[in-house]
């Protein structure tokens, strides 16, 4: 079966969302460098629209609504980036938006929402299922669903940053060995992967996911796709999708090098080290892929070693207690 989506989706995205979009740095720190004993690049997703990757994939796919989808309006599940990516989209385009969020999300990423003109519908991540509410309100509405990662539109849209990222690094001068991705249901790594591969198959490219939410690493190991246990917790909000996609799966199974895990600890202190050191604001799951780097996990590479930061949606006070060393 071909896959969901190729390199030229991933060129087609790029003419799509260009005037939209911000083209977000690639960052080297010396001191990042030394810690690491290796050459690292960082692509700051924070930087973007709505503070993560997710509008990259968001207005791609929105961009591609006739007139009458539009005035129907869309529906969309997500913890909150996606739901900040669409509601934002939705907002230049103007699109209605509804998004099915948990009733546990960061305050910060609901309140963002609203903010950004979505209606917000609450469910308890437990005991609900926000695929099969999303499913039924815009059945009952008539709207197009906005998956948050398993769509071939969302998939292209984030594949964006491969492109990007090969073309900042040459503007640097950095030959890239590989790529470190933070990973929930597989959206990000999956269309970085397909954009990066067919112009550098040399690359390596690897998911990170936090323990108890590795349903990609152990995904990649089995070569089905593995669930997440229900007892799962973790406090990377945004990485906690029970299962890779249908659609993102096979690409990684075929594309990635395979999954690194790191602990919330690990987390905690990649988040210090972005504030301290590199300045930036970083939510715990767009921390992720850094956390790896730091913790010596990514195997030696031939070039410089990039990692996505695909975020930088956190509440203050939870923030505050990450970075000066509290729970």
């Amino acid at each position: 079966m071909p896959f969901a989506i190729s390199a030229a989706d991933v060129e087609d995205a790029a003419r799509v969302i260009a005037p939209a979009a911000i083209r977000t740095p690639l960052l080297e720190n010396a001191v990042l460098n030394d810690r690491c004993g290796r050459r690292v690049l960082v692509k700051f997703e924070g930087a973007q629209h709505s503070g993560s990757f997710k509008f990259r994939g968001a207005y791609n796919r929105l961009a591609r609504l006739d007139a009458a989808e539009r005035q129907a309006g869309v529906v969309a599940w997500s913890s909150g980036n996606h739901a900040q990516g669409v509601a934002f989209a939705a907002r230049l385009l103007g699109i209605a938006a509804t998004i099915v969020m948990p009733s546990d999300a960061p305050a910060i990423k609901t309140a963002n929402t609203r903010a950004l003109g979505a209606e917000v519908v609450a469910y308890d991540r437990f005991t609900e299922n926000r695929e099969e509410i999303a499913t039924t309100l815009a059945t009952g509405r008539g709207a197009v669903l906005v998956p948050s990662f398993d769509d071939p539109f969302i998939m292209a849209g984030q594949g964006t940053i491969g492109l990007e990222i090969l073309q900042q690094a040459a503007e640097l001068g950095a030959e890239i060995g590989q790529i470190l991705v933070n990973c929930g249901g597989g959206g990000m790594v999956s269309g970085i992967a397909t954009a990066v591969k067919d112009r550098r198959p040399d690359v390596a490219i690897f998911a990170v996911e936090p323990e108890g939410f590795d349903d990609t690493a152990r995904s990649l190991a089995s070569g089905v796709r593995e669930s997440v246990s229900p007892d799962a917790r973790s406090i990377c909000d945004a990485l906690l999708s029970p299962a890779p996609g249908a659609l993102t799966f096979p690409i990684n199974r075929a594309l990635l090098s395979g999954g690194l895990v790191v602990s919330d600890d690990q987390v905690r202190e990649a988040m210090h080290l972005a504030f301290s050191a590199l300045k930036l604001v970083v939510e715990p799951g767009g921390a992720v892929a850094l956390a790896a780097m730091l913790a010596g996990l990514a195997p030696a590479a031939e070039g410089a070693s990039v990692v996505v930061i695909s975020g930088s949606n956190v509440d203050p006070d939870a923030y505050a207690r990450i970075i000066s060393g509290g729970a």
